[in-house]
C-alpha cells in the first residue's frame, strides 16, 4: 500500500488503523513523505485517545517511532509532534521516556 493510503485508513479509523500506522512508521528512516504523514498522524485526536497499554497512545507510539528513526527530517517532526501534546501529556512522555526533555531521547525499536 501508498503511505497516503495507509494514512487514510489511520485518518478514517479503519479497524486496522493501528497496523497501517505502523506499517508507516517502518518506513520512517528512509521516506520523508512517510515522516510526513506520521507527523501529521500523530497529532490526530483519535490517536492521542487510542491506548496501545497504560499511558502509551498511538500517537506516541508514532512519536517514538520518529525519534527512533534518527533521521533530521524525522526527529523534526518528532519535537514538533511532541510539542503539539498537552502540557501535562508531554511531561507524561518524558517521564515514560526516562528522559528530562525529548531532544534527549534516543528510543530504539526492535
Amino acid at each position: 500500500m501508498s503511505n497516503t493510503e495507509l494514512a487514510r485508513m489511520v485518518e478514517a479509523e479503519h479497524p486496522y488503523r493501528g497496523k497501517a500506522l505502523f506499517e508507516l512508521c517502518d518506513r520512517l528512516s528512509t521516506d520523508d513523505d512517510a515522516v510526513t504523514k506520521v507527523g501529521m498522524l500523530s497529532r490526530l485526536p483519535s490517536l492521542r485517545r487510542a491506548r496501545l497499554f497504560d499511558r502509551v497512545s498511538l500517537a506516541w507510539s508514532a512519536i517514538i517511532a520518529l525519534l527512533a528513526a534518527e533521521t533530521a527530517a524525522a526527529r523534526e517532526e518528532a519535537y514538533a509532534a511532541f510539542r503539539a501534546l498537552d502540557p501535562s501529556e508531554q511531561q507524561d512522555m518524558l517521564d515514560y521516556l526516562e528522559v528530562g526533555a525529548i531532544e534527549e531521547a534516543h528510543p530504539r525499536i526492535t
